[in-house]
């Protein structure tokens, strides 16, 4: 704990208070778990009291939907006051009830080193188990319904029934997008199985409030190709496999949003044909309900952005090997990827997470031939990590002596299809071909 945290704890004890950390830090810290989050109730101070005396440590802001959280400028911690008072103002057990589950019930006094534990959260813990902490108030948020989907995927806990039941009951319907997304992000990046999460929320019917993603419950599949199941499942084996591709980086949302979208299509095509199953153009279909599930989910536009062009081009890897694609082909792709942020390493990710969430044999050994060899491909042709960039502009057009006009853009459009063609990187021998 910081010394200017301490500093705080000790001048709350001094004014007759009691400062205490509590929430996911304190959870995270018995399970061993590195926290950043800081939340600090404060016990026996009203919030006006509170903010008057964090004046002394530097500048307060409120924030929060109720502008009940304070915060000073620099130090990433969030105050607030308990607002049950009892007898004595400095009992635990009643602000802890407002929390949502008993393993975020728990305190610490930073003081003492002390565990406040009312309501049993440590036990929670060993035992792996999720509970309401105080079923008659876990409806207050209904967004704690995705909360628990998120930890029981981050943590790998089972709720109880009670909890399943509570979660069953809540209307996520006006809950604003932003907040969702939060979860999900969550659920996504900091899981090894996200797929338990998301399947929580198919079992408790949640799922109902992401149409797009219902949509793919119980629709079949080929058994040839997918013999595990139905094309939900198959998308929580490929969410997982996404999940042991990341790499830390920006990459890894946009990975796991797409690996969880790649075949939201599918329920809108999916017909049998001569007793196969197929999906044609999926990969297409999939572009709208992927934008229409995030725009309405707050996602920012250019994370929607490149989301939308992994599950366009999610079959190309496997279907470039397929059919033999020319150099053309790559760069095209490639190009076509970078306008949207999108690397061709990233999408042969999506594909490799495809191509692994599935029950084929091939699968199953861990081989994926065609991606290994669509990824060698694209570093000989040295556009992995970036397409190349239009080489002639209009001032190679301008220094040829053409005048700028409608003609231009025709032009440019021939200039880039020789440019894919032959890999040609001087303007002058393009222009040289095209003029």
């Amino acid at each position: 704990m910081s010394d200017q945290i301490m500093a705080i704890a000790r001048a709350v004890k001094a004014t007759g208070g009691r400062a205490l950390v509590v929430g996911g830090f304190v959870r995270d810290r018995l399970l061993g778990l590195p926290s950043k989050d800081i939340d600090i109730e404060v016990l026996g101070l009203d919030l006006e009291e509170l903010e008057t005396l964090l004046c002394g440590f530097g500048r307060v802001i409120r924030v929060g939907r109720s502008f009940d959280v304070l915060r000073i400028a620099g130090l990433n911690v969030d105050f607030s006051a308990a607002t049950e008072p009892t007898a004595t103002g400095l009992s635990y057990d009643a602000a802890a009830r407002r929390r949502d589950l008993t393993v975020n019930s728990m305190a610490l006094d930073p003081l003492t080193e002390e565990v406040l534990d009312p309501h049993g959260g440590q036990r929670d813990l060993e035992a792996h188990q999720l509970r309401a902490t105080d079923p008659d108030q876990f409806g207050a948020d209904p967004l704690r319904a995705v909360r628990v989907a998120q930890f029981i995927a981050r943590f790998e806990m089972s709720p109880d029934p009670e909890l399943v039941a509570l979660c069953t009951a809540q209307d996520l319907s006006s809950l604003p997008g932003e907040r969702l997304f939060e979860e999900l992000r969550k659920l996504l990046l900091q899981s090894a199985r996200p797929s338990q999460g998301l399947e929580f929320l198919r079992q408790t019917r949640l799922i109902r409030f992401l149409p797009e993603l219902g949509a793919m419950i119980e629709t079949p599949q080929d058994p040839e190709w997918h013999p595990e199941g139905d094309v939900w499942r198959h998308t929580l084996m490929v969410v997982d496999q996404a999940a042991a591709l990341r790499q830390g980086d920006d990459d890894d949302l946009a990975l796991m949003l797409a690996a969880l979208c790649h075949d939201i299509g599918k329920p809108l095509c999916t017909m049998e044909e001569e007793g196969r199953i197929k999906s044609p153009r999926h990969d297409k279909l999939g572009i709208a309900p992927t934008q229409r599930l995030l725009e309405r989910l707050r996602t920012p536009k250019q994370l929607v952005a490149r989301v939308s062009a992994l599950v366009e081009h999610h079959l190309a890897p496997a279907l470039f090997i397929k059919n033999g694609a020319k150099a053309r082909g790559y760069r095209r792709l490639a190009h076509r990827l970078e306008k949207s942020g999108v690397s061709i390493e990233l999408l042969a990710r999506m594909a490799r997470a495809d191509h692994f969430g599935r029950a084929t044999p091939d699968a199953l050994a861990g081989e994926f031939p065609a991606g290994d060899l669509f990824l060698i491909r694209a570093a000989e042709l040295e556009i992995e990590q970036h397409g190349q960039t239009d080489v002639v502009r209009g001032r190679h057009l301008i220094a040829r002596g053409l005048t700028p006009g409608r003609s231009f853009g025709e032009i440019l459009r021939r200039c880039r299809e020789v440019q894919d063609e032959c890999g040609e990187r001087d303007p002058d021998r393009i222009l040289d071909r095209v003029l």
